[in-house]
């Protein structure tokens, strides 16, 4: 295994469009020498995600804001996954909101699903959410990470906190949903806390 190629610090643009996600991600990076910067700031094109997986949709974003900014690039591609619906929304968690984003929508038809299928206990209901982060370099080379957290659906929706599909999510071995959490208690465990212990452990260095 070839060693991971390290952030030299400095300016680092986020491929994100979002500005909850853009600050999120600069708030993780606070402690390291890094000044993050929004591919939506700069002005660059959103590329087509028609990855796969997380990690290919992730690496889509990654390189295509590296290679139009010519700064290296750090992107995220995170969805919420059900098992007993192979996997669904998965890698369109975003579009099953529709094109106004409504996550209401989303979950609804989560729920629906699951009702078909007659899912009650939580074995039934299981469900992950999972985030992907890929740091490229405008020469093309990529470092890619996942994380995940396990858990399982809920309904009906509890807590105003958090985005997506955190207020149908338990955690294994919690009672709250991701909505219902602080900030900061949701941070220690989420998907992207654990994809960004993996990518920080490899290619950055604390100041």
């Amino acid at each position: 295994m070839s060693a991971h190629r390290k952030f030299p610090g400095g300016k680092l643009v986020v491929a994100s469009h979002n500005p909850g996600k853009v600050r999120e991600i600069g708030e993780l990076l606070a402690a390291f020498d890094v000044e993050s910067i929004s591919a939506g700031s700069l002005g660059l094109p959103e590329p087509v995600e028609d990855g796969m997986s997380f990690v290919a949709n992730a690496e889509i974003k990654a390189l295509a804001a590296a290679k139009a900014s010519n700064m290296i690039s750090l992107s995220d591609d995170s969805g919420f996954t059900v098992n007993l619906l192979d996997g669904d929304p998965g890698i369109y968690s975003a579009r099953w909101a529709g094109p106004t984003k409504d996550f209401s929508v989303a979950m609804q038809a989560v729920e629906e699903k699951l009702a078909e299928k007659g899912a009650v206990t939580p074995a039934e209901r299981s469900a992950s959410f999972i985030c992907a982060l890929s740091l490229a370099w405008p020469d093309g080379h990529v470092e890619s990470f996942e994380g995940r957290v396990d858990g399982h659906a809920i309904w009906p929706p509890r807590g105003d906190k958090g985005f997506g599909y955190d207020p149908i999510f338990v955690p294994s071995g919690y009672d709250a949903t991701f909505a219902e959490m602080e900030p900061a208690e949701k941070h220690a465990i989420s998907h992207r806390a654990d994809a960004f212990r993996q990518l920080i452990d490899a290619c950055f260095t604390k100041n």
